[in-house]
């Protein structure tokens, strides 16, 4: 045989020898536990389960008009409040958990403490799959047991009426608060407006020319003006660079060599012919002459004569046209010549441009003098005004939205007038006819299972504190001398005999423990109670 079973089948053996008082504490144990399983008080539930929506038709109507309540965390506190504090002594006095008369404060707050652990409350909101919650809508249900099954439903009547009263209270008295707060806030945000506005008059009255312009405040404007010098002083430099080469383009070889032969007016109205033409001419003159006589013949000198003198006057015409005598011009007929012409607009635009960035550059350069005069002055003009500009927009900044969220208070205020919040009680306080505690009949099987493990051990606790030698493997494990053999029973028929007597015997105890268990179930389904008489008030 296996030795482990050998050795379990040894302990059983020797447990078996204290069967007796095993049957004895069993019993005992038993029929003291039955006793208090038939003791305990009935316990019956009363239930309700209201349904609240929070998303009535107001709802999507005033969605960001209205100032919206935290109607859950509202309804939170309430549930919290209800088992705790003076508003559960006051449910505890309506529904005649505390006696009219009154109690020791002891006794007073171990009834409290009982009420309170007693009342379940519980929440099932949207999403949750039950069948009983709404979208957008809470279900509440509560819960409460007692030995008492009219106080039992009154508890849970007076929990589920102060649950709503409270809870729509509350509600209102918040609104109201809000109201009052935010009024009295928005009187205080008016007065400072109203004399932030006055500061700005005064000041802005006091300071007028020094105030920040579109451009920008003083330093923008100052940098602005110092560009601005920068900036014209260059285009002048350009302007004037300009015009000195067009005035030297027109007292240049190409304007001056470029003067026509054309007739023009003189001021005692004879014609002047062009001194070019006239050079050629005399030139001509001179080479046809020279064709037929010696340079010593007396035409021949005075055609030369003649020809030096054009030339003379010509280098004096081309010296007064480069100085711009306008005289010259006009005798010489440059003032009608295209390319001198251009070149005459040209510089006359030079000059209207020279004297349009002129003024441009006084302008600015006055204009810097000016603001580096305010130098000492207009900074702190400046931030003195930024200053008052700033509390004047945080004043009013702070005044527009606790305007806004005044009226968003108001139209809150009535909205839940008008039923913003809804609550409907889904099934009303009720109570079962029969007690749902204790489970009296799980409790008395339950005690004899437990006397039945309490009586096997103390056997067990017996068979270690006097053991046996029950067999060989039990001797073996005592001694250290071999065994050299092992006598049986004498008479084996009579031991087993005896043996099958003493088990018909013990089986027979059991099964009137079991009978007793049977009989103490029907009288458990029949309503049959035990009142000790060291219990106290129910």
């Amino acid at each position: 045989m296996n030795p482990v079973i050998e050795q379990l089948n040894d302990e059983i053996r020797s447990t078996w020898r204290f069967r007796w008082q095993a049957f004895g504490l069993a019993t005992v144990i038993a029929i003291l536990g039955w006793t208090i399983v038939f003791a305990l008080p009935d316990q019956y539930e009363a239930t309700a389960r209201v349904f609240v929506d929070t998303r009535t038709a107001l709802k999507p109507v005033l969605q960001s008009l209205a100032l919206e309540q935290n109607v859950t965390g509202q309804l939170n506190y309430v549930r919290q409040s209800l088992l705790a504090g003076p508003q559960l002594q006051r449910i505890a006095e309506q529904s005649g958990v505390l006696p009219p008369g009154g109690v020791d404060p002891v006794q007073q707050e171990k009834l409290l403490k009982r009420l309170g652990e007693s009342v379940l409350l519980t929440v099932r909101g949207a999403g949750t799959g039950d069948d009983n919650s709404a979208p957008g809508g809470t279900v509440y249900d509560v819960t409460y047991r007692d030995t008492n099954r009219s106080r039992a439903l009154h508890v849970v009547s007076t929990l589920v009426t102060t649950f709503v009263d409270e809870t729509l209270g509350g509600k209102r008295a918040a609104s109201e608060n809000a109201q009052k707060f935010l009024e009295t806030q928005l009187h205080d945000y008016e007065q400072r407006l109203k004399q932030a506005e006055a500061r700005l008059a005064d000041f802005k009255e006091k300071n007028i020319g020094l105030m920040p312009t579109e451009q920008g405040g003083y330093f923008a404007q100052l940098q602005t003006e110092l560009d601005a010098v920068r900036k014209s002083e260059t285009d002048l430099a350009i302007a004037e660079s300009r015009r000195a080469e067009l005035a030297k383009q027109l007292r240049g070889e190409a304007a001056v060599n470029s003067t026509a032969a054309p007739v023009a007016a003189t001021a005692n109205g004879k014609a002047a012919g062009d001194s070019v033409s006239r050079i050629r001419e005399a030139q001509a003159k001179l080479d046809e002459l020279l064709l037929q006589y010696t340079d010593k013949h007396p035409d021949v000198i005075a055609a030369r004569a003649a020809l030096d003198e054009l030339q003379r006057r010509r280098e004096a015409e081309l010296a007064s046209l480069r100085e711009g005598d306008p005289v010259a011009i006009a005798a010489s007929g440059a003032a009608a010549n295209p390319v001198y012409q251009s070149i005459q607009v040209a510089l006359n635009q030079a000059d209207v441009d020279l004297a349009s960035i002129r003024g441009q550059l006084g302008q600015h350069q006055a204009k810097v003098a000016e603001l580096q005069r305010r130098l000492g002055t207009a900074p702190k003009v400046e931030a003195d005004f930024a200053q008052l500009n700033r509390d004047y927009d945080v004043n009013k900044a702070q005044y527009t939205a606790l305007l806004a969220s005044f009226e968003r208070a108001s139209l809150g205020e009535k909205a839940d007038s008008a039923g913003s919040v809804r609550f409907e009680i889904v099934q009303p306080p009720t109570v079962g006819a029969t007690p749902v505690a204790p489970l009296r009949g799980l409790l008395l099987a339950g005690v004899l299972v437990a006397a039945l493990g309490a009586g096997g051990a103390l056997a067990f606790w017996q068979h270690r504190l006097r053991p046996v030698v029950s067999s060989l493997l039990s001797l073996s494990g005592v001694i250290t001398v071999p065994i050299l053999g092992v006598v049986t029973s004498g008479f084996p028929t009579r031991t087993r005999s005896r043996q099958r007597r003493s088990l018909l015997v013990y089986a027979s105890a059991l099964s009137c423990l079991l009978l007793a268990l049977g009989v103490a179930l029907f009288m458990s389904r029949a309503g049959m109670r035990v009142v000790l008489p060291f219990a106290g008030p129910r």
